[in-house]
């Protein structure tokens, strides 16, 4: 399979539609999931062009899960979480929606079921605050 250029998350990378930034560098952008599976959860975009982890480049994967780490403590402290599940797919028989590399942040309140991915979409301004809260937790 090969790297379409033109999906919703190397749209997002290119400014061509709009996302709920929690933080951006040279090598990746987190943003809100507008689908969440639980409150805060957050996707981890690598800027290097691949369609998932399989077709990867080493180094950019050696440069995001640092990142990815990051994330999960952040968004642990600002929604108060119990846990934090960290899930990345690849292909879609294993559930990948969208081809372009990402991971999943999605913090796990005791008691509290899971929402299926790609579920309801999420209230902006929800959204808006909680990436407030989680960049300044980075």
């Amino acid at each position: 399979m090969t790297y379409d250029q033109n999906n919703i998350f190397a749209k997002i990378l290119k400014g061509e539609m709009s996302c709920h930034k929690v933080y951006e560098d040279e090598t990746a952008l987190v943003m809100m999931d507008i689908f969440p599976q639980s409150r805060g959860h957050t996707l981890i975009i690598p800027k290097a062009s691949s369609r998932n982890l399989l077709d990867a480049d080493p180094a950019t994967l050696s440069a995001v899960m640092p990142l990815v780490q990051r994330v999960a403590r952040a968004a642990m402290v600002a929604t108060e979480a119990d846990g934090v599940r960290v899930m990345q797919f690849n292909e879609a028989p294993a559930g990948q929606t969208v081809f372009h590399l990402h991971f999943h942040v999605i913090p796990i309140f005791e008691g509290v079921p899971l929402g299926t991915h790609g579920g309801g979409r999420a209230d902006d301004a929800e959204l808006a605050a909680l990436a407030k809260a989680m960049a300044a937790r980075l």
